[in-house]
């Protein structure tokens, strides 16, 4: 497999970016894409350099791009970056034209841990049109339908404003206007009995069931760390798989 490490400007975000791309050395381009998103604390290279992603999609022809969020949530900010723009506008684009990367909503998935969970929510969610299928390990799934608290609340003010509830950062509320549109993206949520996000995923689940939005929720056994998610990405892959119709490549 090829894995680059490039590096480009964006005008979204004003600045130099980084961004890990995996390519598949089986089958015949051009091919579908997998984006994988980082937490809050990581950056591009921590899914690459602390799970088995390559290992895992060794016999997939399947394009992996881990992009750099830093701590924006992959949302507009309130007072910051247009991180979901710069995702949706140019990231995307970029992959596609550099990269033997099929250009359809139907040959896109995207999932992420954390920050990234919640971050592959709202770009699917926000972003119909772009992504067949989206998954969500241990995701900070309510930090945007809530006034920010805790420990990094003025942060999280700075990235969702002071009442992200009914707003574009509101993953309740862009569920529900996909349900409305009838573009639901095929979704699966996964969290650790463990996690101390747990109960928020467990309250997003349930008010998902309210909305009639379609998903797939499951725990398991695990908190919020690495061990947790370099086994279940793999669990994601079979997911995004099935919804793409991908299927392993014979040696």
């Amino acid at each position: 497999m090829a894995l680059c490490d490039i590096h480009w400007f964006s005008s979204v975000l004003d600045k130099m970016v980084g961004t890990l791309v995996v390519l598949p050395d089986k089958g015949e381009g051009p091919f579908p894409t997998f984006y994988l998103l980082h937490g809050l604390s990581d950056d591009y290279t921590s899914w690459h350099r602390r799970t088995r992603i390559e290992w895992y999609v060794r016999d997939l022809p399947l394009i992996v791009v881990m992009p750099d969020a830093y701590r924006g949530f992959y949302t507009d900010n309130a007072h910051g970056p247009d991180y979901a723009r710069y995702f949706a506008e140019e990231l995307v684009g970029m992959v596609e034209r550099n990269f033997p990367a099929r250009a359809a909503r139907s040959a896109r998935c995207i999932g992420g841990l954390s920050m990234g969970g919640y971050g592959a929510l709202r770009l699917a969610l926000g972003f119909p049109h772009l992504f067949a299928s989206a998954n969500s390990h241990s995701g900070a799934v309510l930090h945007g339908s809530r006034p920010p608290q805790g420990p990094i609340a003025q942060e999280m003010k700075r990235v969702f404003g002071a009442r992200p509830m009914g707003s574009e950062h509101d993953l309740l509320e862009l569920a529900e206007r996909c349900k409305g549109a009838g573009k639901v993206p095929r979704l699966r949520i996964d969290c650790g009995y463990e996690d101390e996000l747990l109960d928020d995923n467990r309250a997003f689940h349930e008010r998902l069931l309210e909305l009639d939005v379609h998903h797939e929720y499951e725990e398991f056994p695990g908190g919020h760390n690495w061990d947790y998610w370099d086994y279940h990405v793999n669990l994601a892959l079979m997911f995004h798989a099935r919804n793409l119709k991908v299927r392993p490549i014979e040696a």
